[in-house]
């Protein structure tokens, strides 16, 4: 794996909801001193906050690495994002609300920052180094507590201002609409990994691990877990067709907490979006191959962007 032409190494920060992933990364991908922490959440300061911790963990860094100083940083967070202007438009988990996150970290860091969209940045390198590669048009979804999505067309992002990709707030059927009704909800309701726990458990009054472990309830014969893993393949199997149907895609790459699932998520996610598409093309259904360092990985490949040749 080589993430761009310069050979010095980048502050990568992959900011989420409950933790911040930080570490330098080399050319070749290698993630130097790894560290997980709690994010902070200052409703009165919470785009300060975060900085404030970024620049503690890139003195630790610094201090670690002191024969390997960072050129550049790159820094990813949720939400919707402007990467062009540097700013991060709206965080309903963490509250921030038009921050100024570039020009505020470089005050902070000292060196020049990229900063981008957690999801956008890990499909980035996800789909210039993982199984979607080699076509152009992809949308990769990351399938968790919620879900979120980058849409690729003719091998370029499609960003729409930070607004593309917000495929978790897609319309789908509601499944507990009434017999004959014509009720919808969003894909994360019926979709996601904490929406599959979440019904299991609103309809049969028992707490699982997960959606897992509606998964292991359905395999040994529990109908209501079949029910609801099949609602979930139901409802992704036809945000899926949408994107084929809008934007012709060629592959959809599925990653987060559900592609742990593997094929007994896939195979029958195959099935409905082949028994559902009519003349159109079918897409190749891939899991993500970068697993959970894909974030910090595409944030140090925004960060190496700005290097260019440059060690």
């Amino acid at each position: 794996m080589v993430l761009g032409a310069a050979e010095s190494p980048v502050l990568s920060f992959d900011v989420g909801g409950t933790d911040i992933k930080a570490g330098l990364v080399d050319a070749r991908g290698n993630v130097l001193g790894m560290r997980r922490v709690p994010t902070p959440l200052d409703s009165s300061r919470p785009g300060e906050a975060v900085l404030d911790r970024l620049a503690e963990l890139a003195a630790e860094l610094a201090s670690e690495f002191p024969g390997s100083p960072a050129r550049a940083a790159g820094i990813i967070v949720p939400g919707i994002v402007d990467s062009v202007a540097g700013v991060g438009v709206y965080s309903a988990n963490l509250g921030w609300r038009d921050f100024p996150f570039t020009a505020e970290a470089e005050k902070r860091l000292g060196i020049p920052v990229a900063f981008d969209h957690d999801v956008r940045s890990a499909a980035a390198v996800e789909h210039s180094l993982g199984g979607s590669r080699e076509f152009n048009d992809v949308v990769v979804m990351v399938v968790g507590t919620g879900i979120a999505a980058a849409v690729f067309s003719g091998g370029k992002p499609v960003t729409a201002g930070g607004f593309a990709g917000e495929l978790g707030h897609a319309q789908v059927p509601d499944p507990d609409a009434s017999p004959g009704g014509a009720g919808s909800t969003i894909l994360e309701a019926v979709g996601s990994a904490g929406a599959i726990a979440k019904r299991y458990h609103r309809a049969s009054g028992n707490r699982v691990n997960g959606a897992r472990g509606v998964l292991l309830r359905a395999n040994a014969g529990d109908a209501l877990a079949a029910r609801i893993w099949a609602d979930a393949v139901d409802a992704l199997a036809f945000t899926i067709c949408q994107c084929v149907n809008i934007i012709g895609t060629e592959a959809v790459v599925i990653g987060g907490g559900l592609a742990e699932a593997g094929e007994e998520l896939l195979e029958p996610l195959r099935a409905r979006v082949d028994h559902i598409l009519d003349f159109q093309r079918r897409p190749q259904l891939i899991r993500a191959q970068l697993g959970q360092d894909a974030g910090l990985l595409g944030a140090a490949l925004n960060a190496r962007a700005l290097l260019g040749g440059k060690q």
